[in-house]
């Protein structure tokens, strides 16, 4: 079984050393596990809560797109897609706003911190709050629980957010699922041993505290100014440094192996200048984020590179959402309606079990095979041509007993066609709703084999 991990970037700000360190890096190194299927996107609408300025959000949504790809982010690997081009996410929200608890939001840390700030200078208790902020965590649920993320990497001051989006799903499961769960109840995940960089002036590395060193943006010697403004104590060069507690050698510890790290301490300790010592930090993250940023400015020069990027990791994070979501429209009730006395079965709009090819992100082709009500029951494994998938369709469909190709497998379930793995299904929350969608799978199988 695959681990569905999602990680969401806030299109407000340029991206600086402490991102780099504290997020990008390690997503992109836990994207590279094959036992992880990686989402990221782009959280423009969340945006939109903080940012008033069109073209601040604009020129934000496209350096982090850039610096993330240069960073490493595979997106051939993982599913790469900006928020705003996936309606099914306002879609669900909705859904899930009508059965979220207006008293759980009242709770949320963010709206509550406005509220006390407002009382504090004695003003309206909701004085500038927008329904935007209030609602963040239902939009946030929505982000996770469209996608039946396993784990969301996120700070200890997120961690409300997933136990509010667990809370959401269990809600609108009780009311809708017929006695079954429909999401996948998502886990925070706290990396502790990332690391939290110091900024200019000692504290946490944050835009909100303009106390940050640019990542990619100013090039090589802004990062050099930078580094040189950041504060040390006064003893001179020849006395022994305090490294533990030297904000240089807490920034270099996080960019160099544990033998580069004992090297430039034991130099501090034995009296190293400030300045040269500033000039070893330089050194050691120009030599690792300086292939990175010729990347970043070829991106940036390349718009319509990364805008392609995006739409493809669209079209593939659409091609989940979207079946999903027709699930859960029906559940609530949302489907078209059926005429009255009309069989269900000789329906011809739309609403049969069917096949959709389509030709997966590195140009191999693949079919999923939907239900009538549209859930997604099976997804193939790539074929280099489109003429291989349409024969394993054709012998897909000539199946007498499908049930004898399929079996259970962990949280989900497998199908082999002449002793190869042609598919399989998705995972599954128990083996209950795993043996439930088989059962489904096997049966709509048939009835197409029977037409």
């Amino acid at each position: 079984m695959r681990t569905r991990i999602l990680t969401g970037i806030t299109t407000t700000g340029t991206p600086h050393l402490g991102n780099y360190v504290g997020a990008i890096r390690p997503a992109i190194e836990a994207s590279r596990n094959e036992e992880n299927d990686a989402f990221f996107f782009m959280a423009d609408y969340h945006a939109l809560i903080k940012c008033e300025d069109p073209v601040r959000l604009q020129r934000s949504r496209l350096q982090i797109a850039a610096t993330w790809l240069a960073a490493g982010l595979d997106p051939q690997r993982v599913t790469f897609y900006r928020q705003s081009d996936l309606p099914e996410i306002p879609q669900l929200c909705w859904l899930l706003t009508c059965v979220t608890a207006k008293g759980l939001m009242n709770r949320a840390h963010a709206y509550k911190a406005a509220v006390d700030q407002n009382v504090a200078e004695n003003q309206d208790p909701d004085a500038g709050v927008t329904m935007g902020l209030f609602s963040y965590p239902v939009l946030m649920a929505a982000d996770i629980l469209l996608f039946n993320a396993h784990r969301v990497p996120v700070g200890r001051d997120q961690i409300q957010h997933i136990e509010m989006a667990r809370d959401i799903a269990q809600r609108f499961s009780h009311i809708y699922g017929r006695g079954r769960e429909l999401f996948v109840l998502p886990e925070a995940q706290i990396d502790e041993s990332v690391a939290t960089l110091p900024g200019l002036d000692g504290r946490k590395m944050s835009k909100s505290y303009n106390n940050t060193i640019p990542l990619f943006e100013g090039g090589s010697k802004q990062l050099r100014e930078a580094i040189g403004r950041i504060v040390t104590d006064s003893r001179l060069p020849g006395e022994p440094k305090d490294a533990e507690n030297s904000h240089l050698y807490i920034i270099y510890r996080a960019f160099a192996s544990s033998d580069e790290a004992a090297a430039f301490r034991r130099a501090l300790e034995e009296g190293m200048g400030w300045g040269d010592a500033k000039q070893a930090l330089f050194e050691r993250i120009e030599r690792e984020i300086g292939p990175m940023r010729e990347r970043y400015e070829s991106l940036m020069a390349r718009p319509e590179e990364i805008e392609e990027i995006l739409q493809e990791g669209a079209r593939k994070a659409r091609a989940i959402a979207g079946p999903f979501l027709a699930e859960l429209r029906a559940a609530v009730g949302l489907d078209a309606v059926q005429p009255a006395g009309a069989p269900v079965a000789k329906k011809k709009s739309g609403k049969q079990a069917r096949f959709v090819s389509f030709r997966d992100e590195d140009g191999r082709f693949r079919f999923r095979f939907l239900a009538a009500d549209g859930q997604d029951l099976l997804l193939s494994e790539p074929y280099a041509d489109a003429k291989a998938a349409g024969a394993v369709v054709k012998q897909l469909r000539a199946l007498a007993d499908p049930g004898e190709a399929l079996r259970a497998d962990g949280d989900s379930y497998v199908l082999f066609l002449g002793g190869a793995l042609a598919a399989r299904g998705p995972s599954f929350t128990d083996a209950a709703a795993r043996d439930s969608a088989l059962a489904k799978l096997v049966a709509e199988l048939r009835t197409m084999a029977a037409d």
